[in-house]
């Protein structure tokens, strides 16, 4: 199945999306909107495009496990997809998954507008790498 994962941004959402043996997830894009409504419509539309079937939510919940107003902010946009679109909504820790990403754009020498444009998507995919792994 195709499963679309989604780290949430105030004003840059990156999505990404694995293939359908849920063995590798890809970057897909950058949704930039800072209005939740749109952002939301947006988020749908390109789950609906590319047909998933479970959408992967990431949850930044502080390093103590707490949860801060992002994390409750997660939570709710994950209600209001799940209210928008007629499948499964999950949340998953993404607890360093931008320092990942970080440090997978530093390894290929990704840096200035290029760097700024990808790491919500490069995010995407390892919160949604990680999801998948913990199927297996």
């Amino acid at each position: 199945m195709i499963i679309m994962a989604v780290d949430l941004g105030k004003a840059r959402t990156g999505i990404a999306a694995s293939d359908k043996t849920e063995y590798l997830a890809s970057p897909v894009c950058v949704i930039t909107e800072h209005k939740r409504e749109l952002l939301l419509e947006k988020v749908a539309d390109k789950a609906r495009e590319m047909k998933a079937e479970l959408v992967v939510v990431g949850l930044p919940k502080n390093m103590d496990g707490s949860e801060g107003d992002s994390a409750r902010s997660a939570r709710e946009f994950a209600q209001n997809l799940s209210d928008v679109l007629d499948i499964e909504i999950r949340l998953w820790d993404e607890r360093c998954t931008t320092i990942t990403a970080h440090g997978y754009l530093n390894d290929t020498n990704t840096r200035g507008k290029k760097r700024k444009a990808i790491i919500d998507q490069v995010a995407a995919t390892v919160i949604l790498q990680s999801f998948l792994d913990s199927r297996r």
